[in-house]
């Protein structure tokens, strides 16, 4: 990716000046320091965009890939990820907001739009859609819309990704325990995939659904692995061999937070100390794809979601493995405002319908919860799933800042405090 905008050697303030875009990016990524104005002049100042990351253990050339998205994004407004430039938002609209994963964002915005273009032939009320990028994180909203006390704001249907935004009761949970939300896909049976008699991801209180899943897979480096064995399962991990030889996508808070739940669920404490200690490095997975090719740094495992897999070249020392305990999944929620219904339910329909649904699976290697959709997945492949029993009688949004507690003091107990702890700091 060409970068026109700045050099790695450039200062955060500098950057963050020329191109406040960037603000939410570094905030969402572990650097809360950037937020306040006063701060980032004495912080940012000081520290140059490649020793900052190389700090936080995360991939330089990564990285700066993420900032130039955001860049372009917000320029050059080639997301289309808003389409109210040209609408006034009326008292009657259909307002739909959110977050859509990025290797599908532009074939369903496409879908959208061919969508509002039928539906308003029809329809005397419109649809404003406001759904930006996934690695643009929530940051936008959090303010304005999640943290207010009251439902006016908020959108009548809603699409992301993840555990902490919909489940914590400072978030998304306090409009649940409100019976704001309501399951409206009228789905009386899930895709195969996901309702049987080892998993159920339809929500038994009729609050939240779905539109699709996204796992998180082992790449395992054959070359780098050496007489080590392939892991098949997420305790082969957390085995000594294994120190420092995992590269985990940290920077994706809605996987990793996923990750961190699932894991202290099966393996408590002990399960994600192990993973902090076999972190090696943060990447991104277009990276975690070509890491056999770097000079210095190669993890024998990445773990990354399940797209991304199908970016390994075929003959190469690279292979994916789907760990036979189940792919940890990070849900897409689809959550739809219960007064709203009657005007929101074409939209709804959309959503769920079999055609979104194979965008998502067929193009993304995002699983599809609609009962239609092939997902074209060997018989064998299994998921990790918490439970809806789990959920509900956990605080999630609690339990998740206690696992970071547990990861990040497990990374330092591995000899990182040379460089300090990589302080993780979920997407608020």
């Amino acid at each position: 990716m060409k970068n026109q905008y700045f050099k790695t050697t450039d200062s955060l303030l500098d950057i963050c000046t020329k191109y406040p875009e960037t603000i939410k990016i570094f905030v969402s990524n572990g650097f809360r320091q950037l937020e306040d104005e006063a701060k980032r002049a004495i912080f940012g100042k000081s520290l140059s965009l490649e020793l900052a990351l190389k700090m936080k253990k995360l991939n330089v050339d990564t990285f700066s890939e993420l900032l130039i998205e955001g860049i372009d994004l917000n320029r050059n407004q080639v997301d289309g990820d808003l389409n109210q430039n040209s609408k006034v938002q009326k008292a009657d609209s259909i307002h739909v907001q959110g977050l859509l994963p990025c290797p599908v964002r532009i074939p369903l915005v496409e879908g959208i739009d061919a969508f509002i273009e039928e539906y308003e032939k029809n329809h005397e009320n419109e649809i404003v859609y406001d759904l930006k990028a996934a690695s643009m994180g929530l940051d936008w909203l959090i303010d304005d819309v999640i943290n207010q006390e009251n439902t006016d704001n908020l959108a009548d249907v809603f699409i992301s990704a993840g555990f902490d935004l919909f489940f914590d009761d400072k978030l998304m949970g306090k409009f649940k325990k409100q019976g704001v939300f309501k399951d409206s896909t009228g789905f009386e049976r899930l895709n195969k995939d996901f309702d049987n008699d080892e998993i159920c991801l339809k929500d038994p209180e009729g609050h939240y659904s779905m539109i699709g899943v996204v796992p998180a897979v082992f790449l395992v480096n054959t070359a780098e692995l050496g007489d080590r064995p392939i892991p098949r399962t997420w305790s082969d991990i957390f085995k000594p061999e294994f120190k420092r030889s995992v590269s985990l996508p940290i920077s994706d808070f809605d996987l990793f937070n996923s990750m961190l739940l699932h894991i202290y669920k099966a393996y408590g404490e002990e399960g994600v100390k192990g993973l902090g200690a076999c972190l090696l490095e943060s990447m991104h997975p277009a990276q975690m794809v070509k890491s056999h090719t770097k000079k210095n740094v190669r993890p024998a495992i990445t773990i990354m979601p399940y797209f991304f897999t199908k970016m390994v070249k075929v003959g190469g020392p690279m292979i994916a493995v789907w760990p036979e305990d189940g792919a940890i999944i990070s849900p897409i929620f689809m959550l739809s405002k219960k007064d709203e219904l009657e005007k929101t339910q074409p939209v709804i329909d959309f959503f769920a319908s079999k055609a979104v649904g194979e965008i998502l699976s067929h193009q993304g290697l995002f699983p599809s919860i609609n009962p239609e959709v092939d997902n074209r997945l060997p018989a064998e492949n299994k998921f990790m799933w918490l439970g809806w029993d789990y959920i509900n009688s956990n605080d999630i949004g609690a339990l998740i800042k206690k696992c970071e507690r547990i990861f990040n003091k497990s990374i330092q107990d591995e000899s990182f405090a040379n460089l300090g702890p990589l302080n993780y700091v979920p997407q608020k």
